[in-house]
């Protein structure tokens, strides 16, 4: 049963030339026992008339303004030529509900038109005996009413179908803006994750490259030293290997995780830790806190860890043997500032200009990107007198 509708629904005009051949055989009956019982119809004009308004039936949905015509035209022969209504003028109500459904907006309005007109014209050529004018208003009035109920049939049938299609679109274009906010947030995600990966990798095999480089020197002649030198190795590798975990721990599931092997996100009070850590590898840092400290909004608190942890990294890559460094951390008002100084030899022009043209100045893309995403500013290159300087300002908002 399925399949038939299924079919049906695939071949509609052949449903509507179906309903046009019943039509057409209750029509030719009408018309014989009309005719039998001594009627005055002609059927050289009758049978044409019923055949072409049959016609209107099967074609109404192939070609509706059209078929909306030739009603028109069938209608004002009948008038014309006096041929009486038949069955087969039901093709009217047909064709206007067809085309206020589904056609155009001027043959709907003109199927209305002629809905209204059809009744009181057909009075008036035919009217009904011993029936008072009035009644015969009256009568007009009475059959208009189905071609009018047909009108607003297909025209609450368009306006349906409109407003589901409108549903769809909308239902489609929300899809689309669902996928392309979800492509942004890949983006997005997989972007902090290079920036926390180059962070984590940059930061700590570099101190662990120092260490090891000054194990291998003094192994013989500082045993002691190179031990400690072996033991900052391999507490940076345990550090870096948590960091690493965390980081894939995010690519898992989508959220940091607090608990387990995950570690919580760097703030500002482990400042001392990391620098604690970078004088241990043999390079110099002067800390400062000015200010009262006060709770900062957590993605403040990881930018400001991680700007101080690439200058460190980037004054150990490009400052030379004998380099120092200081960081301020200073509290304001509405903002918290940062500056990180070294007297080495200060980084390459290409790799602080934004990209740099070697492409290699990854660590201050990703400043510049950390920062702008929390709308704070950077400024990062030379230093009167040698050396390199990183200031940035980010703004503070209370912390919920």
């Amino acid at each position: 049963m399925q399949r038939l509708y299924d079919f049906l629904r695939r071949h509609p005009t052949w449903v509507d030339g179906f309903w046009a051949l019943v039509l057409l055989g209750i029509s030719m009956v009408g018309g014989a026992m009309n005719r039998e019982s001594g009627g005055t119809d002609n059927p050289c004009l009758t049978v044409p008339v019923t055949v072409l308004l049959c016609l209107v039936i099967a074609l109404r949905r192939r070609m509706p303004e059209k078929m909306l015509l030739l009603t028109g035209v069938l209608g004002l022969a009948q008038l014309v030529l006096d041929v009486a209504v038949t069955p087969a003028d039901f093709a009217m109500l047909v064709i206007i509900y067809t085309v206020a459904a589904d056609g155009a907006r001027w043959a709907s309005r003109a199927a209305l038109t002629c809905g209204l007109l059809a009744a009181p014209l057909s009075q008036i050529r035919w009217p009904q005996d011993h029936v008072n004018p009035w009644g015969n208003v009256l009568i007009a009035v009475f059959q208009a009413v189905p071609f009018v109920l047909a009108w607003v049939l297909g025209d609450s049938i368009r306006t349906r179908r409109a407003y589901l299609a409108q549903l769809e679109e909308r239902a489609a274009r929300l899809e689309k803006e669902r996928e392309a906010q979800s492509k942004v947030a890949v983006a997005a995600e997989r972007a902090r994750i290079a920036r926390e990966l180059h962070d984590v990798v940059a930061h700590n095999v570099s101190v662990m490259v120092v260490q090891a480089d000054g194990a291998a020197y003094v192994l013989d002649a500082a045993p002691d030293q190179a031990k400690k030198a072996l033991e900052t190795i391999s507490s940076t590798g345990r550090q870096a290997l948590a960091e690493m975990r965390r980081l894939l721990g995010v690519l898992r599931t989508g959220e940091h995780q607090e608990s387990g092997e995950y570690v919580p996100q760097p703030d500002v009070e482990q400042l001392d830790d990391l620098i604690e850590q970078v004088r241990t590898a043999g390079l110099p840092v002067d800390f400062k806190v000015e200010g009262t400290p006060r709770p900062l909004p957590s993605g403040v608190e990881l930018t400001a860890y991680r700007i101080v942890q690439e200058a460190l990294t980037n004054t150990r890559k490009h400052g030379g043997a004998n380099a120092g460094a200081s960081v301020r951390l200073v509290y304001f008002d509405d903002g918290l500032g940062l500056l990180v100084e070294d007297d080495g030899k200060g980084a390459p022009h290409e790799l602080y200009e934004e990209g740099g043209a070697d492409g290699q100045g990854h660590g201050l893309i990703g400043m510049r990107e950390r920062v702008g995403m929390v709308g704070g500013t950077l400024d990062a290159g030379p230093r009167p007198g040698g050396g390199f300087r990183v200031s940035v300002l980010l703004p503070l908002k209370p912390a919920l």
